[in-house]
């Protein structure tokens, strides 16, 4: 059975005519256009060592399977706005497994992306370690209750916003796993 050991997090934006190109030009962005992507949910395993991007870049390898959770928006509407995110909820607890969500939206800010990605991971946290909560309540509410809980350490997101100009673009955000 493959864990990962360590992840680290990349984001990446294309533009071009054509909607492929538009995607590998943002896994270029983000560092990662060498690797065969294969997507995986949202689980982070226990002990998973989150890295920088320029370590984890460094330890990639042209042409390998390479395991991510990733958030992917395109479009080629001219004016307008679109984001993809990664969530990531981290346990006190390191021995117990995290989470990672991905998030992709039309008219949604870097911000308002991000916070969203996180707040679904954060939720999904806490629904498995018990914790009770309101869903309806802000994300800022709910985040309160995570720290009152102390069972969640760090709540973060990566996030990659564009507006379209010409053309398509892709936005993309990701969670890079590596053994």
């Amino acid at each position: 059975m493959l864990v990962p050991r360590k992840l680290f997090f990349t984001k990446g934006v294309g533009v071009h005519r054509a909607e492929l190109r538009s995607f590998e030009l943002a896994l270029r962005d983000a560092g990662i256009e060498r690797c065969n992507i294969v997507n995986v949910s949202s689980i982070l395993p226990p002990r998973c060592k989150i890295i920088p991007r320029t370590q984890g870049l460094k330890e990639l390898v042209s042409g390998g399977i390479t395991f991510c959770v990733l958030s992917k928006c395109s479009t080629s509407e001219h004016g307008r706005l679109i984001a993809a995110s990664i969530g990531c909820a981290i346990p006190s607890d390191r021995n117990m497994y995290g989470y990672l969500s991905e998030h992709h939206a039309f008219g949604q800010n870097e911000k308002e992306a991000g916070d969203y990605a996180e707040d679904l991971a954060a939720a999904m946290l806490a629904s498995t370690l018990g914790i009770e909560f309101d869903e309806d309540k802000s994300w800022d509410e709910k985040k309160e209750i995570y720290r009152i809980s102390d069972k969640i350490v760090r709540t973060t997101n990566i996030t990659q916003s564009s507006i379209v100009k010409t053309g398509w673009t892709t936005v993309l955000a990701g969670a890079v796993f590596l053994f």
